[in-house]
């Protein structure tokens, strides 16, 4: 078995397993998350702990991918994942208004973008986005789609961009 499918996974309080219908859900206090369960691995709960196992030799390179993919889940039904991103240029502006982002990215028109469902974006500042919630996935794709609306250049560094993402800079063309 793989070494990161063998590590077992530690169950909070709050936290329940099921497999329902051929998926596999986990409950807890930040919402519910389920994954299709691929036939010939299965799970237990021992001691707190979720044990993964394969059933056939060619099964154990995704009982790895599914002990990670279900750490995630727990992870986020319980403490929740989220993504921050900051605004970096002169009038660039985020501002929430109910379920929708509306960024002023130095288009002719603001971009508006809405929520998904599971997803809380919050604005601090006017150029802080921080957006958050139980799928680990979801969190990462939405950032990218916010980032992707004005990605940062390498010249001056503006645009959107993640809070711990180092922007390499460029020299100016020389005359």
């Amino acid at each position: 078995m793989s070494r990161v499918a063998k590590q077992p996974i530690a169950l909070p309080k709050g936290v329940e397993i099921k497999s329902e219908n051929g998926q596999i859900v986990v409950k807890g206090g930040k919402g519910t998350l389920s994954i299709a369960q691929p036939e010939g691995i299965n799970y237990a709960v021992e001691d707190g702990n979720i044990v993964m196992s394969a059933a056939d030799a060619d099964k154990i390179p995704l009982t790895g991918t599914l002990r990670a993919i279900i750490a995630n889940m727990v992870k986020g039904v319980s403490e929740g994942f989220e993504r921050k991103l900051e605004l970096v240029g002169v009038g660039y502006r985020a501002a929430v208004q109910g379920k929708e982002l509306n960024l002023q990215l130095g288009f002719s028109h603001p971009v508006v973008f809405p929520a998904p469902e599971g997803i809380t974006i919050a604005t601090p500042t006017q150029t802080e986005i921080l957006v958050s919630g139980a799928d680990k996935q979801l969190v990462g794709q939405v950032a990218a789609k916010i980032r992707g609306f004005r990605p940062p250049e390498p010249y001056k560094g503006k645009g959107v961009k993640y809070s711990d993402e180092v922007i390499i800079r460029k020299e100016a063309k020389k005359a």
